[in-house]
């Protein structure tokens, strides 16, 4: 058995030894498509030889300076690529190494300008049930992943509370419009405000895609504008959380852009540096940085490996590759065809309930009983059974067990690399429709 402390304690997982494209190889030679692109991370794939000639190049000229005293080229470049153009009024940029980092950078930052501009009194987030924004105690505060917070629920902080999430699916009433849903999610933001007392809040948050929590949930029309303006209308912030489904990875850099409103503070991390280097970050509206500029003028945060001088090089190097190549049209025309094919796969399937997405970022739901929407016994582990079924077949997805309520219902993920093919779209759902049917069977 091995020393490290694996994920699961019970068997060791296969040995990834190499990477190329959108495969990964396995010690016993296996190739492995790479369906999921990890956690949704590896946006360029393997091995990209102009990221690995960037990270080398970095080395050579430095690789470490600690940031009390010291910047460096490769985190001032990525900074102006990421927030030079002032994109949505985002005007600076904080870099760590995990959305976990963003994520509690954001919550730090957001407190801290309202003590900045003599508000005090807000102490209070507010957040969502079935998301997630990371593991570290606070961001797993303002998480609802109910599966992860559970163990360690006396740890967690008070000052986050949830609402619902825009689950349309399963939450929206029959008969319900679009509209009438956005409403009454609004109309329950507003009731928080009010239980919390209007002026202590300090933002909502929300990842703008859902991830792996709720499986690629997006929201409807009209959603992240309602939401906003209840922000706006109380003086609260709007911290959208985009470290998996950003930087590309539902069609646009930034996928507030398709949603109609910008953030206060946007987190980002997995598409930022694609796996070539541990890196995510904050991106801060220029208000939030003039609250901070005109009070003590620090960000009263900070870690070791902030805007590490080899990780910015990496980021650097894939930004300038997505922009170079016109990768983001590639994720348009590969995400409309993984939509069509998954929609020719499985929108009949009596055991799939959802398809959702955008993009390169898909799930569908599994059900027991899609009229209705029934799941599976979670001792069975579906989801389980759906990554070991597709492993054998040569491919590695991403399936979730919890998706209802951190217990009950099951999904799984597939996000390709930016660079797949429509070939490798297709095989990617031919082998992920095997193993779906495979692991039902064997239930």
């Amino acid at each position: 058995m091995s020393h490290l402390v694996h994920r699961s304690l019970h068997a060791d997982p296969p040995l990834a030894l190499r990477g190329e494209g959108i495969y990964l190889y396995d010690q016993s030679g296996r190739a492995i498509i790479d369906g999921s692109g990890g956690a949704a991370v590896a946006c360029l794939g393997h091995g990209h030889p102009r990221v690995i000639e960037a990270i080398k190049a970095q080395l050579d000229k430095l690789a470490y300076a600690h940031t009390a005293l010291f910047s460096c080229e490769s985190a001032e470049e990525l900074a102006d690529i990421m927030v030079g153009h002032r994109p949505g009024g985002l005007t600076h940029a904080y870099f760590c190494s995990s959305g976990s980092e963003g994520n509690e950078a954001a919550i730090k930052m957001a407190r801290q300008y309202f003590l900045e501009i003599g508000q005090p009194e807000r102490t209070r987030f507010i957040a969502r049930r079935q998301s997630y924004h990371g593991n570290t105690l606070g961001a797993l505060s303002a998480g609802g992943n109910a599966m992860r917070r559970a163990p360690y629920q006396p740890l967690l902080s008070p000052a986050f509370s949830h609402v619902s999430p825009c689950y349309a699916y399963r939450d929206r009433a029959e008969g319900e419009s679009d509209e009438q849903y956005v409403a009454r999610l609004a109309d329950e933001l507003e009731a928080e405000f009010q239980r919390l007392g209007p002026d202590t809040v300090i933002a909502f948050m929300a990842e703008t895609v859902v991830g792996a929590t709720l499986g690629c949930v997006t929201a409807l029309p009209g959603y992240f504008p309602a939401m906003k303006a209840v922000c706006d209308r109380h003086g609260a912030l709007l911290i959208l959380d985009e470290v998996m489904s950003g930087m590309g990875r539902c069609g646009a850099l930034h996928t507030w852009e398709q949603e109609g409103v910008t953030p206060d503070i946007q987190i980002v991390a997995k598409g930022l540096g694609g796996g070539y280097q541990p890196i995510g970050g904050i991106l801060v509206h220029g208000r939030v940085i003039e609250g901070l500029t005109g009070g003590t003028g620090a960000f009263m945060h900070g870690h070791t490996y902030q805007a590490h001088p080899v990780a910015c090089a990496a980021a650097v190097a894939v930004q300038k590759v997505i922009a170079e190549e016109r990768l983001l049209d590639n994720v348009q025309a590969m995400g409309a065809r993984l939509e069509q094919r998954l929609t020719e796969r499985f929108g009949n399937h009596r055991h799939v309930g959802d398809i959702r997405g955008r993009g390169l970022f898909w799930a569908i739901e599994l059900v027991e009983d899609r009229a209705g929407k029934s799941v599976f016994d979670p001792a069975l582990k579906l989801n389980e059974r759906v990554k070991m079924q597709a492993y054998e077949r040569g491919l590695a997805c991403y399936p979730m067990g919890g998706t209802i309520d951190g217990r009950r219902g099951d999904h799984a993920i597939l996000a390709p690399p930016y660079i797949a093919t429509a070939a490798q779209i297709d095989e990617i759902v031919d082998r992920f429709g095997e193993a779906v049917d495979a692991a039902l069977a064997s239930l």
